[in-house]
């Protein structure tokens, strides 16, 4: 009997040592996947703030900014189950609150476009508009904004991003002209004609700057020109010359 109690002790310890291993795999793994999603989470938070810093001095809509403060906002929401005991994400999360109800009564951002003054900043410039594009064409494909919502946000944003394009090569021919590289000049405004050319529903900013950009053409057109028959004048009298030193009468010493 005695034999018989030991071996059901053994088998119900064994059982409850497989048992308490299971359990413990089972909360590591959860532990794990609760890190992982907040560790996501966290990412989706920091790239949408940072793009939002970006945008400070860009012409885009408050309903852009509305659609990339929900998309925090869901982040936080996200987080804030995973840890509701952190006091620094519910205060995130009432900020972030607070500052999407607002927007319904602030007016709608009024920023003209001024292209930033270095290639740096540039480059910063337009890595911003591509990831709003990209976190535009996300929220979409989460049924976070509608159709029409997106195809109006996605068009500024587009024109944005060529008007960047266009000023900068506007801004580099323009150097080069002033420094007389005529060449050089001509393949920027070039460049950026192409660019025009490729909008399939060119607006007032395509039209204008098609107009001043083919007005500078024909001037370097006309530039390079005079300087071609300056350059053949000069030839035509710097051999002239030599023609009459060599038939010139010898003198008689």
């Amino acid at each position: 009997m005695t034999f018989i109690i030991i071996i059901v002790l053994i088998v119900v310890l064994v059982v409850l040592a497989i048992v308490v291993n299971a359990y413990q795999q089972y909360k590591a793994k959860i532990d794990a996947e609760r890190r992982a999603e907040v560790a996501k989470q966290r990412t989706i938070i920091d790239e949408t703030e940072n793009v939002l810093m970006a945008t400070s001095q860009m012409p885009i809509s408050q309903g852009l900014i509305k659609i990339l403060l929900k998309r925090i906002q869901r982040a936080l929401q996200v987080t804030h189950e995973l840890n509701p005991n952190s006091p620094d994400i519910k205060q995130h999360l009432e900020d972030i609150s607070a500052r999407i109800k607002s927007m319904d009564i602030e007016p709608d951002n009024n920023n003209q476009f001024a292209l930033p003054e270095t290639d740096k900043m540039i480059i910063q410039y337009i890595q911003a508009v591509k990831k709003l594009r990209v976190m535009l064409r996300t929220e979409r494909s989460k049924g976070k904004v509608d159709g029409s919502t997106y195809l109006e946000q996605d068009k500024i944003l587009e024109r944005l991003q060529l008007k960047v394009n266009v000023e900068t090569l506007i801004r580099r021919g323009r150097g080069a002209q002033q420094t007389n590289m005529l060449g050089s000049a001509r393949q920027y405004y070039e460049k950026a004609i192409t660019a025009l050319e490729a909008q399939t529903q060119p607006d007032e900013f395509v039209q204008s700057r098609m107009e001043w950009l083919n007005q500078q053409l024909k001037d370097i057109q006309e530039n390079l020109k005079n300087a071609n028959a300056q350059d053949r004048a000069k030839r035509r009298e710097e051999e002239r010359d030599e023609l009459d030193e060599l038939f010139a009468p010898k003198k008689k010493w």
